[in-house]
């Protein structure tokens, strides 16, 4: 496993990291779950991250758990708020942000988060307000940093002209089949020394290649599941899922499965500190890690970017 540095803070986190979203405390159980999570760390995983509203609340309940009884600098652990969690909570207001914290910090069974993220922009809370009271908490040693998930470049702007605490963190959705960050929120964090910890990395196990156009999700795969398979089948369009059995053979040359190919390419931005993998199984996770390290030349990129446009699944910035 390698390490980056977080944007301009003193956290070091793993370019591989592990997520709990639809995962943990949801839709992926007990000892198997735990297998996960140890698995990863074994590993050389460092990075951690959930968020409160994940399986409303269990997946912290469950890491906590998890992690009981491990040093607390062994790892690095980041959650959210934003999402409701309950009719009257949610928003990024002062009083949510102490209370959902707390809350937060009882469920992980700790005195601090490393990263406390926004986990989406609150437009009905003054900006002052969320920054001021995210600028507490880390003065009163909730958290050692800050970040946010899926901002745009002028909130982010108008965020870093606030006094207070300063965003260490982006969190966006980046991946062979989503490139809209690179258009502007990429450029702008580079400048402003904020890294990218990026999720869904793998389209939830699109580019896993499991997917085939015209078939049925496997019976066993996360698509298929009750809990989980809504969001995934939203994004798997025939192109799409043509395009990424393109990119197989290209990987194969290269000794490497497609999760590791599509990890790897997402890891070749500087910008990128981690990448957020949501493993249901500890061979998912062996796997994933393989990719840390792994550069990809100039043509092998050349034969990616042409395979996902020759069959429509990928523009330069999104789709």
């Amino acid at each position: 496993m390698q390490y980056r540095r977080l944007g301009q803070s003193d956290l070091v986190v793993s370019e591989i990291s592990l997520g709990s979203w639809l995962t943990y405390g949801g839709g992926v159980k007990g000892q198997r779950a735990e297998a996960c999570v140890r698995r990863a760390l074994e590993l050389g995983v460092n990075f951690i991250d959930t968020a409160n509203v994940y399986s409303g609340g269990a997946a912290e309940s469950f890491l906590g758990e998890v992690l009981r009884g491990r040093p607390r600098d062994s790892y690095v652990l980041a959650t959210k708020l934003f999402f409701p969690m309950s009719p009257s909570d949610s928003g990024l207001s002062a009083a949510q942000i102490e209370k959902q914290l707390d809350a937060s910090l009882r469920r992980l069974r700790t005195d601090h988060v490393d990263l406390y993220q926004c986990h989406r922009y609150d437009p009905d809370t003054p900006l002052e307000e969320t920054m001021a009271a995210l600028t507490r908490a880390v003065e009163r040693g909730k958290t050692r940093t800050i970040g946010f998930s899926e901002w745009t470049a002028p909130q982010i702007r108008a965020a870093l002209a606030l006094p207070g605490a300063r965003f260490a963190s982006s969190q966006p959705q980046y991946s062979l089949l989503w490139r809209e960050p690179e258009a502007e929120v990429f450029p702008l964090c580079a400048k402003e020394g904020i890294g990218q910890i990026v999720w869904s990395p793998l389209r939830q196990g699109i580019l896993t290649g499991k997917y085939r156009p015209g078939q049925p999700p496997p019976p066993d795969s996360r698509a298929a599941s009750e809990t989980m398979g809504g969001f995934i089948q939203k994004r798997m369009s025939d192109e799409v899922l043509a395009g990424v059995q393109l990119l197989v053979p290209i990987a194969q040359e290269l000794g490497l499965t497609l999760p590791q190919l599509a990890l790897a390419w997402v890891l070749r931005r500087p910008e990128v500190s981690s990448a957020i993998i949501g493993a249901t199984r500890p061979e998912q996770v062996e796997e994933n890690v393989m990719a840390s390290g792994v550069t990809l030349s100039p043509s092998t990129l050349d034969r990616i970017e042409a395979a996902l446009r020759s069959a429509g699944a990928v523009s330069p910035v999104g789709n």
